[in-house]
């Protein structure tokens, strides 16, 4: 007979299985098998006995209900029955406890780093002290620890994990969030929308709004392949020359490459005046070296540069490089002097007076410092001229709710391309003087001058040949750059700003405030110094920079006649000319029909013109709302930097664009 059979028989008589009378006969009774019934694989015994079985070869026991091999089993005596009930009962606690940790220990490594800060830390002291006061143990009332308190009876069963989990997340000093499908805690931010600084986001920079980013995400679907009305976005929407095509002045970058790569000094390729140009940067600089920093106002030798490029323009009027700072663009200055004037508070509250139109950076900046915008509107009638009587207006309203101190004036002009007249500058001080305000005078694109007439003065010059009754008093504060003119060198951030009859206290607080962002790019006023100092008469660079310097000066004039001519003969738009500056900034005529679409889609009308421009023609404009412009009228700014041929292109499908919008909302 085989063991099989064998087996099968003793299971049918209800005894051990013959392995077990084999291996253990002297603990195999017949009577301990009794009643023992086998149902599929599955011993089952009499309501009310306890029948525990040992696996042989397994380190442990295991609970009847498991399924079990009879051939692989034995049973156990009373004794050894309570034995392995109580090892079970604590293998099953220990089990659970290791549970209890592993859940504690998970809750703890999510939420680390908000414990570990000295704030939360100290939340979290607060949150045990109250939750286990009155407990117990050493130390009275108001005692704080971060050791392990005793717990109440109600909790006295519950492992350290959830005495710690049950305080709310407030109470433990952590920001509220949910437990993630991961078992990770995702707490709330920090720094949220209604968090955050309010005057950030009052602040809107048109030039690089949402049509900017539109256009972006339309060249990533042109490169993806998507097919579009057009093949290649074009960005006329910022003052980016080199972006747009022009080169840059080989003289300027041959120094810079030098200044950047003195083992270059030894290549005979380069001119000796770019080499001898370098030498003396370099020399400026802390260890020989444009990656050292340098002294907060800027390098002493640039700001010497400046202040005899100054003399030399405003035709011998004295300037102290003591009173030039260097900065990072002309961006950078024009802020910190907006910081130097904000004080008071509500009715007290600085006013700046801006120009409208006026460039973004001016009502941006004046929305983070939280000071009062003043409007002061051009005349587009008159070419965009400033209107003494139309200031005097805008002052004398803002007095009723701020205190105006500042006057800003951009010149040429930004959008709109004037060139303001030697009498409208001298009004324009006298303005300043009887109205006791501090003087800005943006002077980025001052050889950006093309109609014939027009010359760019500066308001230092005319402040001192009005004479002393206001060179000794008006405070003003001019500011020049690299990125505009005919350099176009918008990436290196080079600029600087004079400062007349400033305060000496005052001044002294302007070098404190400048310092803490160390300095400015050391290449920046590097680029600074070649442009207030280019190759002079008989060096040998001298040519090649005269040449390259004028036909970009002529390209530019070229293509502002271009652009008044081509948009003027379009019916609906009204372009005055392009007098300096690199933008025009046309009016245009904008349906009723269209007016009304844009208005139910919570747009200003002329943005829903460019946008339309953008998806059907690839041409990247800026509204003229960006900008400001008088009530009911619509405007767009529009950069005249392509390349001529490119331009030409842009300039017809704005033409032909026009005319089919005109046509669709007619």
């Amino acid at each position: 007979m085989t063991r099989r059979k064998e087996g099968e028989r003793e299971k049918k008589k209800g005894g051990a299985p013959p392995c077990a009378q084999r291996m253990y006969p002297d603990k195999v009774r017949p009577s301990q098998w009794g009643g023992v019934s086998v149902r599929g694989g599955r011993r089952e015994a009499p309501r009310g006995a306890v029948v525990v079985w040992c696996r042989v070869g397994s380190k442990g026991p295991s609970a009847a209900a498991a399924p079990l091999d009879p051939r692989s089993t034995f049973p156990l005596e009373r004794s050894d029955r309570r034995v392995v009930a109580v090892a079970t009962l604590l293998s099953f606690l220990f089990s659970f406890f290791l549970l209890e940790v592993a859940k504690f220990c998970c809750s703890m490594s999510a939420t680390r780093m908000q414990l570990l800060s000295p704030r939360n830390v100290r939340l979290l002291s607060r949150g045990r002290t109250e939750l286990f006061a009155g407990g117990g143990g050493g130390g009275g009332p108001g005692v704080r620890s971060l050791t392990c308190p005793p717990l109440s009876s109600s909790s006295s069963s519950s492992s350290p994990g959830r005495a710690l989990s049950s305080l709310s997340a407030t109470r433990r000093g952590l920001p509220q969030g949910k437990m993630s499908e991961n078992g990770v805690v995702s707490r709330a931010k920090v720094l949220t929308i209604d968090t955050m600084n309010p005057t950030v986001k009052k602040v809107e920079y048109a030039v690089r709004g949402p049509i900017v980013q539109r256009a972006l995400e339309l060249e990533r679907e042109l490169s993806e392949g998507m097919k579009k009305p057009f093949v290649e976005v074009i960005k006329a929407n910022i003052g980016d020359a080199h972006a747009m095509g022009q080169q840059p002045i080989t003289f300027f970058r041959q120094v810079l490459a030098l200044c950047s790569y003195p083992e270059l000094l030894n290549d005979k390729t380069f001119p000796e005046d770019a080499k001898s140009r370098a030498r003396r940067i370099l020399q400026s600089c802390g260890g020989n070296s444009m990656g050292s920093y340098s002294a907060s106002q800027g390098i002493d030798s640039v700001r010497q540069d400046v202040a005899l490029y100054i003399e030399r323009r405003d035709g011998g009027v004295p300037c102290d490089p003591d009173n030039i700072y260097l900065t990072t663009g002309a961006s950078d200055g024009i802020v910190t002097m907006l910081k130097l004037l904000m004080c008071g508070e509500g009715a007290a509250r600085t006013g700046v007076m801006i120009s409208i139109p006026q460039y973004p950076l001016y009502s941006a900046a004046l929305a983070e410092l939280g000071a009062v915008q003043i409007n002061y509107y051009l005349n587009e009638e008159n070419c965009w001229s400033m209107d003494i009587s139309e200031l005097q207006r805008a002052l004398d309203e803002a007095r009723q709710y701020c205190n105006p101190r500042a006057l800003c004036i951009i010149n040429p002009g930004n959008p709109t391309g004037q060139v303001q007249s030697r009498q409208c500058i001298e009004d324009v001080i006298r303005f300043a003087a009887q109205e006791r305000l501090f003087l800005m005078a943006d002077e980025v694109y001052q050889d950006n001058v093309y109609a014939d007439g027009c010359q760019f003065h500066s308001f230092k010059k005319v402040l001192f040949e009005m004479g002393p009754e206001y060179s000794d008093t008006v405070e003003l504060v001019s500011f020049h750059s690299t990125s505009k003119c005919y350099m176009g060198e918008c990436g290196f951030r080079g600029g600087y700003m004079e400062i007349i009859n400033m305060d000496d206290e005052v001044k002294a607080q302007l070098t404190k405030l400048v310092s803490v962002r160390l300095c400015p790019p050391v290449p920046g006023q590097a680029l600074m110094d070649l442009v207030v100092n280019p190759p002079q008469p008989g060096e040998p660079s001298y040519e090649s920079f005269i040449k390259e310097r004028t036909a970009t000066l002529s390209a530019l004039a070229e293509k502002a006649k271009l652009t008044e001519q081509v948009l003027n003969t379009v019916q609906g738009l009204s372009c005055n000319p392009v007098q300096g500056a690199m933008y025009s900034f046309p009016r245009i005529t904008i349906p009723e029909k269209a007016i009304k679409e844009a208005m139910d889609l919570g747009q200003q009308p002329d943005m829903f013109y460019c946008m339309k421009m953008l998806e059907e023609t690839g041409i990247c404009l800026v509204p003229g709302s960006g900008f400001g412009q008088k009530d009911g009228t619509y405007h767009f700014r529009m950069t005249i930097l392509p390349l001529k041929d490119k331009l030409q292109i842009l300039l017809n499908k704005v033409k032909e664009f026009h005319l089919k919008f005109t046509q669709q909302y007619s």
